[in-house]
């Protein structure tokens, strides 16, 4: 199953190991869902992960980072046409269309549209639903 992470998910997993988004953290990074990035998104997780706020070890976050640029699908996206509210979370729908992603996975709903071509934008807790039903 190919998703994208909104970075507001991926900081949900690390700062609390327990929840939704942690188990997607983890199902990420044992190869049982396939992460479609891009630069635009791994610079993202970078530059939020390393916001004092968080208290991630900076090389803790490096690590993290390559390995996700190691094991992701990255997509050359497309720019689609689409205005959002927030420039920041263009780059995810574009990769989740892109490569084909069927699920963008957001702690944002409200963000992005209900569903944009064949991509569904979906809840931690949704995802997680639809995982355990396959």
């Amino acid at each position: 199953m190919n998703i994208v992470l909104d970075t507001n998910v991926l900081v949900s997993g690390l700062l609390s190991p327990f929840g939704n988004s942690a188990d997607i953290l983890r199902l990420v990074l044992s190869n049982r869902l396939y992460l479609c990035v891009d630069a635009r998104i791994l610079t993202e997780y970078r530059e939020v992960l390393h916001r004092p706020k968080f208290q991630f070890d900076n090389s803790r976050v490096e690590i993290l980072i390559d390995y996700i640029h190691k094991i992701g699908v990255l997509i050359n996206s497309t720019p689609l046409s689409n205005t959002m509210s927030d420039p920041d979370d263009v780059p995810f729908l574009e990769v989740a269309v892109s490569g084909g992603a069927e699920y963008l996975v957001t702690g944002n709903i409200g963000h992005f549209p209900a569903k944009y071509g064949n991509v569904q934008i979906i809840t931690p807790a949704e995802l997680m639903t639809k995982y355990r039903e396959a």
